[in-house]
């Protein structure tokens, strides 16, 4: 196919018609929380999948899609670090299991899990005199996001660990129990403890 002739199919493709995996579409997906709306990316795409062309540009993972961002998170210690496409299949699963145990988009779900479990506060350590003490300060929008999505699949992780349920189980139990707010959640502890934190070193 000539250059002219994919270019003429690019051009042609409706955005509604894009849906993640195939399946799950990015339409109507709604971000509430307006600080982090610049930062959660949802962009349609089929494959999730950027091969790291925000790397060099500042804030540049703010435009990466935020489904490849949880991916990225899944690769993080040492034993999984690289295997994308392990990672792709444990959150294609995981996509499944939310759908099926709540009906809704799983995209939608994760914006949530993600909104409900990023602190606002956190505490800064400073040292005045010789003397070390902690000051409470507030999270920008995409150090929120981070920790979010660290913390999900934090949670996700120590729950498959020594356990019969698998790693898919967990994803998807850890982000359905943060997008409905439930202490259950890994992320949602981790982020009333921060914010309890914070509290106390105003």
């Amino acid at each position: 196919m000539a250059a002219t002739e994919q270019s003429e199919v690019k051009v042609g493709i409706d955005p509604a018609e894009i849906k993640l995996f195939g399946k799950w579409s990015f339409e109507g997906v709604e971000i509430r929380d307006p600080s982090l709306k610049r930062y959660i990316s949802l962009k349609p795409v089929w494959l999730p999948h950027t091969g790291g062309r925000h790397e060099h540009r500042r804030f540049g993972k703010a435009e990466v899609p935020i489904v490849e961002r949880l991916i990225n998170k899944l690769m993080r210690p040492g034993r999984n670090m690289g295997k994308k496409h392990l990672a792709y299949n444990i959150v294609k699963q995981a996509f499944e299991i939310i759908y099926l145990r709540t009906g809704e988009n799983p995209i939608q779900v994760l914006v949530r899990a993600i909104e409900n479990a990023a602190p606002r506060e956190d505490v800064t350590r400073i040292m005045y005199g010789g003397i070390t003490y902690f000051v409470a300060v507030d999270v920008s929008p995409q150090h929120r996001v981070d920790v979010a999505l660290k913390h999900l699949t934090e949670g996700a992780r120590m729950c498959a660990f020594n356990n019969p349920k698998s790693i898919e189980e967990c994803l998807a139990e850890e982000i359905i129990a943060a997008a409905q707010g439930d202490t259950k959640s890994y992320a949602i502890r981790k982020k009333e403890e921060i914010e309890r934190i914070a509290l106390s070193s105003r």
